[in-house]
């Protein structure tokens, strides 16, 4: 039997750690997917000192092709993941009538499309299965919009909107789709703690087929 493998993309420090721990302290093995191969590895070394099963993939979240290359070297060295989690986020803090178009599409390749492209590649191998769990994360932004912040709440009101159709779209497959949407700064030690938000992801995971929650708001 092979160990399940959770995919995480987008991995940074803050949540993505506390989502990697609280999977792997089920029995999943890590596949964190990163562009920034230095950080990633650095972080990986405190997951595997806590006795955790990781493996790192190098990839730009706002690249299609490095993504997909990426999902290809997960299931050729592993399996294909049952567990995705796309938390790759970029913002620029500037108001809507100075943001560059140029930006926008860039970000908005970030924020929206790779969670999509992602979701592309794991999508096939849960059919097959007749389940999987796609997380995003998303958040307050895309319910309440903060014009100095435009690019990121355009971002996420697109993620949360794909969240929702992929969910419509996949249910009947066994798949379940969703978003934890944070509205809050996360930071450690306080109600927004990465490992306290990491537990929405896991309470979406382990629901029933009749219990699928397409979003669990995180306030």
């Amino acid at each position: 039997m092979h160990q399940p493998i959770c995919a995480i993309a987008g991995f940074g420090a803050g949540v993505s750690m506390g989502v990697a721990r609280v999977f792997a302290k089920e029995g999943f093995g890590l596949a964190l997917i990163a562009r920034n191969l230095e950080k990633l590895e650095a972080n990986a070394v405190e997951l595997r000192q806590a006795g955790y099963t990781v493996h790192t993939f190098s990839a730009d979240a706002g690249n299609e092709d490095s993504l997909i290359q990426a999902f290809a070297e997960i299931r050729s060295q592993l399996v294909a993941p049952d567990v995705l989690i796309y938390n790759a986020a970029v913002m620029t803090m500037t108001k809507p009538s100075e943001l560059p178009t140029e930006k926008l599409i860039s970000e908005f390749n970030v924020n929206v499309v790779g969670a999509l492209v992602s979701a592309q590649q794991v999508i096939p191998a849960m059919k097959a299965k007749g389940k999987g769990t796609i997380l995003f994360t998303g958040g307050g932004l895309a319910l309440y919009p903060f014009s100095d912040l435009v690019s990121l709440a355009i971002g996420k009101s697109g993620m949360r909107s794909l969240a929702f159709c992929l969910a419509q779209e996949l249910q009947e497959f066994g798949i379940h789709v969703g978003t934890v949407t944070i509205c809050g700064t996360v930071e450690v030690g306080t109600h927004f703690d990465p490992d306290a938000i990491a537990q929405s992801y896991m309470t979406l995971h382990k629901q029933s087929f009749a219990q699928f929650e397409t979003e669990i708001i995180y306030n």
